[in-house]
């Protein structure tokens, strides 16, 4: 397959394409590597060619990053010695882009070369940065809508194609920290700015070919193989370097707690690099990201957070034997937080919304919610007034259920009482079209019983939304006894259109997200009620990588809404209700009108602003410190075995239909140890066995909400891991 080919014009110009063919935007592969590695070689050995240019031909993008594939590979050529074939896969690259950046030049005049420009029509992400980066200038087209960055970070892994050592020699360790440990990305006049590229242009290739065609050989040298050359912000060993490197580990541990290996190892492969010639730095850069690559904690998350989530936006579980289902007209029943959020993600789709509600003024209020947005949007300079005013034409805030004839699709988001949702089901199911397919955003109440108010239960489905629904980027789709595949289909679809993540499973109490949340919350409660010192709970949940303890989780929930679930519970329970210990300390809490955030007053104490100011000193009166505090590790695992065991139970008992789904929907969901790659990918990470072994220890102490289940056992008495069983499987499917 050709990925890149070049064309050579009559004044000396070889223009370089890259153009994966059956993609959408360029990724580099492995066969992609070679062949530019060759062009490359022929351009420079051609003496028809006085210069080079690098392009895409691609609308809009250069470059998307890596296939993740070609690591793969690398790990497989390389038989019983992975890490050797994964550092000389990565010093192979290395050599083509230093071969790129040098461009033939004699080495000790450094004369002679020829001149590289690369032209970027739009998003340039990963190696699709890291290339250009190598090239002598980067010319990008005035795109406002293309994104320029290194994102690998975000998936547990660094820029490791050169892209770590040079932005920093090019812009200083502090100016280029946002880029590679936060991931930045930037449009094309912002990168210009912030000196990852050079010049943006209306026409970036007509610029780049006159600065091909005058380009001296001072041009061609980078300032890091120039004499004299000393890094922006000065060296490790210079005051202004070594308080900058300081600062950066202090900040980097600050955010990852230490359980982000990428991080630190970027941080390690800047610092190190920083204190040795270029060629040198890049070897360590090779190692350091080699060691990451090896890390079964980059390899979760790259599987979790780039594979597999990938796969679901791009319609892995979807009935393939149903025709396309994008929304065309949406109804939204209920204006509140909820409703006034799915408008507006709906409306920014370019989908036309019927936002309803029982009063003209709820409704107004509702359609308010996008205005503010854009407001905020406009003073951010994100966008503008003209937008503002598109996307407030698509909303129709209205009491009037005549204004839902037409709609495809109806999303239901009224208040949590059955009786309620009931009798909205069968008004609206009056009025629209008999193929509308008809959609609750309940959090909690069984589909399949709120489907018995429908006539049509084979178009009645769940399209659960996370709170604030703008920021949230997972959708969880749950489908009722009746549910039919049109039904499905449409709901992943629509998700798809509003650019959010889906996962599908099948009806159950509280459904995934919910039912492994609330076991997490119930934990840290239970504890407190034992003696656990609050700060050591809180801690130990922020240390193994949850981005909220489980107390601050319910004061941001409410603790009301836990109370009202608990007493819904028990009622539905009946004896086997196992939580009276948790809702002891939740009723006491209630009944002191401490209610969490909304309240400013939960199990955190806040200023009159509802700023949080540390935990609620008042707390040890009712529920007394213990003298005797348990170990850290027992504190995580208690909390971490609380929210796994029940992603397992969901896979045994057919809710999860595919373990991708449990591990991307846990981490977008509410935000399980990202650094794992799921619940189920943890427990493959510490081994079926040792799982298990935990499970008898926890339970014997605990109780037998640690219980280990079946499946979990099985696999421990079988060596197997999750992905091992079933990946093969979620994938065919």
């Amino acid at each position: 397959m050709t990925e890149f080919t070049t064309t050579t014009d009559g004044d000396g110009i070889a223009t370089i394409t890259w153009d994966v063919p059956e993609k959408s935007m360029n990724v580099m592969s492995y066969e992609g590597l070679a062949q530019i590695d060759k062009l490359m070689d022929d351009a420079l050995a051609d003496d028809a060619v006085k210069g080079i240019i690098l392009t895409s031909g691609k609308e809009g993008s250069f470059a998307g990053g890596m296939d993740l594939n070609l690591i793969a590979k690398m790990k497989a050529d390389a038989g019983d010695n992975p890490a050797k074939g994964l550092f000389d896969g990565v010093m192979d690259m290395h050599r083509l882009l230093r071969k790129i950046e040098l461009a033939g030049m004699d080495p000790k005049t450094q004369k002679g070369g020829k001149p590289i420009a690369c032209v970027l029509p739009g998003t340039a992400l990963g190696i699709g940065l890291e290339l250009p980066l190598s090239c002598h200038r980067i010319f990008a087209a005035n795109n406002p809508k293309a994104k320029i960055g290194l994102p690998e970070i975000m998936v547990g892994i660094f820029p490791g194609a050169g892209g770590t050592t040079r932005l920093v020699r090019k812009m200083g360790a502090m100016a280029a920290s946002p880029f590679l440990l936060e991931g930045k990305l930037v449009d094309p006049v912002k990168a210009k700015g912030a000196g990852l590229i050079d010049e943006v242009s209306d026409d970036p290739m007509t610029d780049a070919r006159a600065w091909v065609l005058n380009a001296k050989d001072a041009d061609l040298v980078k300032p890091w193989d120039a004499k004299g050359y000393k890094m922006p912000g000065g060296a490790p060993y210079h005051p202004a370097g070594f308080m900058t490197f300081v600062g950066a580990s202090a900040m980097v541990n600050g955010k990852t707690q230490g359980v982000y290996p990428a991080a630190k190892a970027l941080l390690s492969a800047v610092y190190e690099g920083a204190l040795v010639p270029f060629d040198t730095a890049l070897k360590i850069e090779a190692r350091w990201f080699t060691s990451v690559l090896l890390n079964p904690s980059s390899e979760a998350m790259i599987r979790s957070l780039f594979i597999n989530k990938e796969a679901l936006e791009k319609g892995a579980v979807r009935p393939t034997d149903v025709a396309d289902q994008r929304v065309k007209k949406l109804g939204v029943l209920g204006a509140g937080m909820m409703g006034a959020g799915i408008s507006l993600v709906s409306a920014q789709a370019g989908i036309e919304v019927v936002l309803i509600d029982q009063t003209q003024e709820a409704a107004d209020k509702g359609k308010a919610y996008t205005a503010n947005f854009a407001d905020k949007g406009i003073q951010r300079k994100k966008t503008t007034p003209e937008k503002k005013e598109q996307l407030l034409n698509l909303i129709t805030a209205t009491t009037d259920l005549d204004a839902l004839k037409g709609c495809d699709l109806i999303i239901e988001a009224v208040f949590e009482d059955p009786k309620v949702k009931a009798e909205m089901t069968q008004k609206v199911e009056a009025v629209i079209p008999e193929d509308c397919i008809f959609a609750s955003n309940t959090s909690t109440l069984p589909i399949t019983e709120l489907a018995k108010a429908s006539s049509r239960p084979e178009q009645f489905i769940g399209i659960h939304f996370f709170s604030p629904v703008e920021k949230m980027l997972l959708v969880e789709i749950i489908k009722g006894k009746g549910t039919g595949d049109r039904a499905v289909a449409k709901a992943l679809d629509y998700v798809r259109q509003i650019r959010k993540t889906p996962i599908v499973v099948n009806d159950a109490r509280f459904f995934y997200a919910n039912r492994c949340i609330i076991p997490y919350i119930n934990e840290g409660i239970r504890m407190v009620a034992e003696g656990v010192e609050p700060a050591l709970i809180e801690n130990a949940a922020r240390l193994v990588g949850m981005p909220l303890g489980p107390l601050q989780l319910v004061d941001e929930t409410s603790i009301d809404l836990g109370a009202k679930i608990a007493r819904a519970t028990k009622s539905a329970m009946g004896d086997a209700y196992p939580d009276a210990a948790v809702d002891e300390v939740i009723f006491w809490m209630e009944g002191e009108g401490r209610l969490g955030r909304k309240s400013a007053a939960g199990f955190y104490a806040y200023d009159e602003k509802g700023k949080r100011q540390g935990l609620w000193d008042g707390l040890a009166a009712k529920y007394p410190v213990s003298d005797d505090q348990p170990d850290l590790t027992d504190v995580q695992h208690r909390l971490l075995f609380a929210q796994s065991l029940e992603a397992v139970r969901a896979l045994e008992e057919g809710v999860l239909m595919d373990i991708r789904e449990g591990d991307v929907g846990a981490i977008l969901g509410w935000g399980f140890a990202p650094w794992s790659g799921g619940p189920l990918s943890w427990l493959d990470m510490i081994g079926a066995p040792y799982a298990a072994e935990r499970c008898d220890q926890l339970t014997e102490t605990f109780g037998d909400r640690f219980a280990c289940p079946d499946l979990l056992r099985d696999m421990a008495a079988k060596g197997q891991s999750f992905y091992g069983r079933f990946a093969k499987a979620a994938a065919a499917a």
